[in-house]
């Protein structure tokens, strides 16, 4: 097989064999033992219920593993996921309150709907507007405001952890004086044991391990009578299909907030299942994923979760495992539903500190530290790109800095849109020759002429940048009398390109400066003339051949 992606048709659970199934069950354990620990935190994050995480790994994960076309890709609530629900329904109803968690409901329902649209439509193109800096710089301001409310649980400080970075930055610092010395005992052994076990053993999955030391710590200790805050009493039972009911109003304020987490889920969701798909050597089919993603999230709030997103951390640590289907995902569904029917009892006692250990140090590479020196090494204006997007995010909000990164992508699209490849060419000493060969910029093919080329289509952004390339050619050359235009790398002209082609034409019949076009496409053809831009006689010769044999219909 090699390195052959493989391509076949579709079925349940791809990949799938008597040899790998053990291996396969064994994986799901180890999912199980992640997410619950995190789920419980990221719902806490979202300002909901623990139930709100664990109902979002049973009905949705079931639904997405058997839609998806990836094998990977574990479908979970994330931080960013978490932080976004905060943030936008924070402003909408109190943390805690029936209304909340009707509206997290709702969110993820429209943002399945938004999903479902967007594979029916074949949208996924659109996640390519978030760039990477802009993901880095987003998920980054999402992680450190994340990160603030964990270390206040990690120091058993209280803080309004629905309020801004500022405010909840504010309360950490005049809290410190209150902070409970057992709590940070208990987050700073935690976070020990995740960073030195996972160096030593990352099959291990230290945070169900940090999980029940510190549970059993607290419960034989007596620490809760300390000060020490608990999880508290968790519903037993499955979830149950719901329906949120709300204003047309609420709804319709939800919008904005589930556009954010649709596209960030699919810029992120779409990237993480084609790298897998190359690395494992499997095909993956981006709006089939689109529609996995909107069946999931529907699920979710129907089902009493909140919105679902892709998981990089544990999708890279199911690869780790060896895992190469979606039967973790199965296993991690069925054992979260037992400990629903069976034990929440034994989640009552979780310890907060803990809890904020795990999410925090979970957390930590979202910060984009890494990234960011990268960038900065690579490419300042993406950096700076990167940095806008975190601080808007940080500062002013999720949904804001969403609308940010959207357009500083437009303006960075625009940017390099309108800055094309112009070369200045040398004829081939072949007259009957079409090859073209660089030559340094501003020297002439031949005497009185010059040949230059367009890389890029010819339109709006780029129009008048291109006119002004080839006056400035033209009057650092005396004596030319003729400028041939290589079209062949240019796939499109549109009017404004247009009109812009026309006055440098008139700017050239002025300075008495003929003007040829050289190998141009069949499509572009058609498309200039339509735009009466080019007629045979502008044709350049050596090229005309070939054009009348593109141009002319098949014999019959």
């Amino acid at each position: 097989m090699g390195n052959r992606i493989v391509s076949q048709r579709p079925r349940l659970l791809a990949g799938l064999s008597p040899r790998n199934a053990a291996r396969e069950v064994v994986a799901g354990v180890t999912l199980l033992a992640i997410a619950v620990p995190l789920n419980i935190g990221y719902a806490q994050i979202a300002g909901l219920p623990p139930t709100a995480g664990l109902y979002a790994l049973v009905l949705p994960a079931i639904v997405y593993a058997l839609v998806v076309s990836s094998r990977q890709v574990v479908a979970s609530p994330d931080a960013a996921a978490a932080a976004l629900v905060a943030s936008s329904i924070g402003g909408l109803a109190v943390a805690g309150s029936a209304d909340y968690l009707t509206m997290a409901l709702a969110q993820a329902i429209i943002s399945g709907v938004l999903f479902v649209l967007a594979a029916v439509f074949k949208l996924g193109f659109l996640a390519n507007f978030l760039s990477k800096p802009i993901l880095i710089g987003f998920v980054g301001g999402l992680a450190l405001d994340i990160l603030v409310s964990q270390l206040a649980k990690m120091l058993g400080v209280k803080i309004d952890s629905g309020g801004e970075f500022t405010d909840k930055v504010a309360g950490l610092v005049t809290g410190l004086p209150t902070l409970n010395a057992w709590s940070v005992l208990i987050a700073a052994l935690a976070v020990a044991v995740l960073l030195v076990g996972r160096r030593l053993a990352r099959a291990v999955p230290w945070a169900l391990v940090v999980l029940v030391a510190a549970t059993v710590v607290v419960v034989v200790t007596g620490l809760e009578t300390q000060g020490v805050a608990v999880l508290g009493p968790v519903d037993a039972g499955p979830p149950a299909l719901t329906w949120p009911v709300l204003e047309w109003g609420t709804w319709l304020a939800l919008v904005p907030s589930a556009i954010a987490l649709t596209m960030v889920t699919m810029a992120e969701g779409l990237l993480v299942a084609r790298s897998y798909g190359e690395k494992r050597h499997y095909e993956t089919r981006p709006n089939r994923d689109l529609l996995a993603f909107g069946a999931a999230n529907i699920a979710s709030g129907a089902s009493g979760g909140f919105a679902v997103g892709s998981s990089t951390s544990r999708t890279a640590a199911m690869d780790q495992a060896g895992s190469r289907t979606q039967l973790p995902s199965l296993v991690a569904a069925v054992g979260t539903l037992l400990l629903l029917l069976f034990g929440t009892g034994l989640l009552e006692h979780i310890p907060s500190p803990a809890i904020g250990a795990i999410v925090g140090v979970a957390i930590l590479p979202l910060l984009g530290i890494r990234d960011f020196r990268l960038l900065w090494r690579q490419d300042r204006f993406e950096f700076a790109i990167g940095a806008v997007c975190f601080v808007v995010t940080l500062f002013v909000g999720a949904i804001p800095g969403i609308v940010v990164a959207f357009v500083l992508a437009l303006i960075n699209l625009a940017r390099r849109a309108s800055t094309p490849a112009i070369d200045v060419l040398a004829a081939d000493d072949d007259p009957g020759s079409s090859l073209l060969d660089p030559a340094p910029p501003g020297a002439p093919t031949a005497p009185g002429v010059l040949v230059i080329r367009l890389a890029a289509p010819l339109f709006f952004a780029n129009g008048s940048v291109f006119a002004d390339a080839v006056k400035r050619a033209v009057t650092a050359a005396p004596g030319i009398r003729h400028v041939v235009l290589d079209l062949e790398a240019v796939s499109d002209v549109d009017v404004t390109g247009a009109e812009t082609f026309e006055a440098l034409k008139a700017w050239l019949r002025d300075q008495h400066v003929a003007l040829s076009f050289s190998r141009p496409r069949a499509s572009i053809v058609e498309r200039m003339r339509a735009l009466g831009l080019l007629d045979d006689e502008t044709l350049y010769p050596t090229n005309r051949a070939a054009l009348q044999a593109l141009s002319s219909p098949p014999p019959e």
